[in-house]
């Protein structure tokens, strides 16, 4: 497929990025900063691209398979945390308009359920110094909610995510974290990565989230 990735240059967009190329897959990388990504491949086409301007975003989405949103913020600044929902809606519009059916969002731990009702960012032990950033984060997915006409995905990572090897070996769930014999909820970068790309492949959650643990 030709695929599109925004943020392909971040933590968990570049390890996309490069599963993606792994498997043959054609990859444009849309970034703020271009010219900072490391990731190189004949394969890979960098251009650079601002999330909020949906008519420009459009354009660089046009002749696609498939977007993939792995627009990051930074979680120093508390400034950039309201930039979740304007953004997922500017790559709803964007991707609609460049004539892409198919768009699959990384989202946030935070808004799992962990008991019917009750969302992890709602929970006593949730840190108080992602709190804010994580309420943010899981109002974009009611823009998902609210989309009918593409086929989007949501998938939200383990509650902790992280360096470490592909393992290829992780459980799927839908909107409870995956837990472990120890009670932890884990998953490396590039197992999160390596299940997105399942996803692509083989669709089993549209128009759903989903997520992903050890």
């Amino acid at each position: 497929m030709k695929v599109a990735i925004i943020g392909a240059n971040g933590n968990i967009g570049s390890r996309i990025a490069n599963e993606a190329l792994t498997r043959g897959h054609v990859v444009t990388g849309i970034a703020r900063n271009p010219s900072s990504a490391t990731l190189q491949n004949d394969n890979l086409t960098w251009v650079k691209g601002d999330a909020l301007n949906t008519d420009e975003l459009a354009e660089l989405l046009k002749g696609h398979d498939a977007v993939i949103s792995s627009f990051g913020i930074n979680w120093a600044k508390p400034e950039t945390y309201s930039l979740f929902t304007p953004v997922a809606e500017s790559v709803v519009e964007a991707t609609k308009k460049a004539g892409v059916k198919r768009l699959i969002n990384v989202g946030g731990a935070g808004s799992l359920e962990v008991a019917p009702g009750v969302q992890l960012v709602d929970t006593p032990n949730f840190p108080a110094e992602w709190k804010a950033g994580a309420d943010e984060q899981r109002k974009s997915l009611e823009v998902f909610r609210n989309e009918n006409d593409l086929d989007w995905t949501f998938f939200s990572p383990a509650i902790i995510i992280e360096p470490g090897a592909k393992t290829g070996k992780y459980t799927i769930a839908e909107d409870n974290p995956v837990f472990d014999a120890d009670g932890n909820s884990r998953i490396t970068y590039d197992d999160y990565a390596d299940a997105l790309i399942n996803e692509l492949e083989e669709p089993k959650f549209i128009k759903q989230r989903f997520t992903v643990g050890y």
